[in-house]
């Protein structure tokens, strides 16, 4: 009998991107430290990332369930003896070190009560995971806000952690506009990205080289359709009419003759729908207008949907505002839903269009989108000048004569001499003047205003005017941090550094190293031998290709 991949069971994901996060339950677990409550939606990593912290300790594991709530200490029932009381219940667990708490929003009323004593009065840590928007029980909400535990509310992970995460269950590395549109979609529920991934992969994705491709329609798989249940489940007809529209057409403007104001206020109140500064209305989640195009059926889209050429005065719109951003110097945002949603869906984009979105990608870092972007405008437009620039530029290496800026990058900043303004500009007279604390000032103010690359060089620019040792080596380390940021790039500023693939632990351990912390503070900090960090820091600085802290510092 043939087996076929889906047949086999899936492995898990890895853990990746958390290091902050993971300090600091880790940290929550020493000491005089009584634990913490880690909180954020459905899907977020949650489990993982207490599981993470506990691995190797001695921790015992309780789970809340919906279908025991009415039963007392129904979540402890393998802990504790029958029959048992509150008093000794806390009388029995107290010689337990460390206590994981999942879906602790589920606990019945009982073991909610023995987990608020336990951090009241017992000496056992406890990791408490809750879940957002569901109710939760006073004993357990009163963790935090009766401040017993402190609260971690966990984010979503970032974007190009997300983009890490893929190869390992996808077989292969996405393209990066289905990365970035995964992603979005998704919203930080790594659940439904895993979901999402395994529906558009097998037929859906069409290969690209060194990659694979997704776009077309969002498969409305069970996990798709519980996320969008508030949404595919609106019985109103005006209210499910507006929500329609909007996912074929919007923005809408707010004074359009049919919509239902009505309608409209109802779905804002629910936080389906928001209005923008500029009068335009949207649906409030990326997911949203896919999830209702998807449930539409084919009559729906074809009385709703527009023809592509009817979205142009928005993409002129879009590329208007990200052309204002790349003027102000700052790029730290790029707000472009409907560039977004058409290329997502497969829609051809107009090459000027896609010529500003690989711009703005390429300043940011992003180097591969902006080859990304440049490509799909000579989709449609083969001879456009402006996306065969951007597709050039996308390696990100400065060229000599194109922009005074480049000979800065390159070293040369009495080349750019009067050429400059802003952040450019001091970032060239701080390279002029050989100030290292200055080109970290600028470093960071380039990062502020999303020019990641540009702060990774400047950061590594740094390197070698400094002269303090621990000053050298902090910039190295922020270099090399905002250079994987933008897929380890390699231009001229940045030869020095030598950006060896590091695991998450070595990464951690190695900024720790290059704040000054020495071996016991950092052991003491992740609750790690000193000797397990020893073999870390070595491994990572082979890696690396130095020898030790000192050389390090050398770029």
């Amino acid at each position: 009998m043939h087996t076929t991949d889906a047949a086999a069971p899936r492995q898990p994901w890895p853990f990746t991107g958390r290091e902050d996060e993971l300090d600091v339950v880790r940290r929550s677990l020493s000491g005089a430290r009584r634990g913490v409550v880690v909180t954020g939606p459905a899907g977020r990593g949650k489990t993982r990332l207490v599981t993470e912290a506990a691995r190797g300790t001695d921790c015992l594991r309780v789970t809340g369930t919906p279908r025991s709530r009415h039963l007392p200490f129904a979540a402890f029932a393998p802990l504790l003896p029958e029959p048992v009381t509150l008093h000794r219940a806390l009388h029995h667990l107290s010689g337990v070190r460390t206590l994981l708490i999942d879906d602790a929003h589920l606990l019945d009323d009982a073991s909610a009560a023995l987990v608020h004593q336990l951090a009241a009065h017992g000496r056992t840590r406890l990791l408490v995971v809750v879940t957002d928007d569901e109710p939760v029980p006073a004993a357990v909400s009163r963790l935090w806000t009766g401040e017993l535990l402190p609260r971690l509310a966990l984010a979503p992970l970032p974007r190009e952690e997300t983009a890490r995460l893929l190869p390992a269950d996808a077989g292969g590395t996405p393209e990066p506009l289905t990365a970035n549109r995964l992603h979005r979609l998704c919203d930080g529920d790594l659940r439904l990205l895993r979901e999402l991934v395994d529906a558009v992969r097998p037929g859906r994705a069409t290969g690209v080289p060194g990659a694979w491709r997704w776009r077309g329609p969002v498969p409305l798989t069970p996990a798709v359709r519980e996320r969008a249940a508030r949404l595919l489940d609106r019985a109103r007809g005006e209210e499910r009419e507006t929500l329609d529209r909007l996912a074929f057409a919007e923005p809408l403007p707010l004074d359009a003759d049919d919509l239902d104001l009505t309608a409209l206020e109802h779905l804002e109140a629910d936080g389906l729908v928001h209005v923008d500064d500029h009068d335009r209305v949207r649906l409030a989640h990326p997911l949203h207008g896919p999830v209702l195009r998807a449930a539409g059926g084919r009559l729906r889209a074809r009385r709703l949907a527009r023809p592509p050429e009817d979205h142009f005065p928005a993409l002129d719109a879009e590329s208007a505002e990200l052309t204002r951003r790349i003027a102000r110097a700052d790029v730290a945002t790029v707000p472009a839903p409907v560039g977004d949603w058409l290329v997502g869906e497969g829609a051809p984009v107009p090459a000027g269009y896609a010529a500003v979105r690989a711009r703005c990608a390429r300043l940011r870092g992003e180097l591969r989108e902006a080859a990304a972007w440049a490509r799909e405008g000579l989709h449609g437009d083969p001879d456009d000048t402006s996306c065969r620039e951007e597709l050039v530029r996308a390696d990100g290496v400065p060229q000599p004569g194109r922009d005074p800026y480049d000979a800065v990058r390159l070293g040369a900043p009495e080349r750019a001499a009067g050429r400059l303004t802003g952040v450019f500009a001091d970032h060239a007279d701080a390279l002029a003047r050989g100030d290292g604390p200055a080109l970290d000032r600028v470093a960071e103010e380039l990062r502020r205003r999303g020019f990641l690359l540009f702060a990774a060089e400047a950061h590594a620019q740094a390197v070698s005017v400094h002269r303090e040792p621990l000053a050298a080596r902090t910039a190295r380390t922020r270099a090399v941090a905002l250079a994987r940021r933008c897929e380890d790039a390699r231009t001229p500023a940045l030869a020095g550094l030598v950006l060896g693939e590091l695991t998450a632990r070595q990464r951690q351990i190695v900024t720790l190293a290059a704040a000054g912390l020495s071996n016991r503070q950092i052991a003491e900090r992740l609750t790690l031998s000193v000797r397990t960090v020893g073999n870390h820091l070595y491994a990572a600085y082979t890696r690396l290709g130095h020898s030790g802290r000192r050389a390090v510092v050398v770029a």
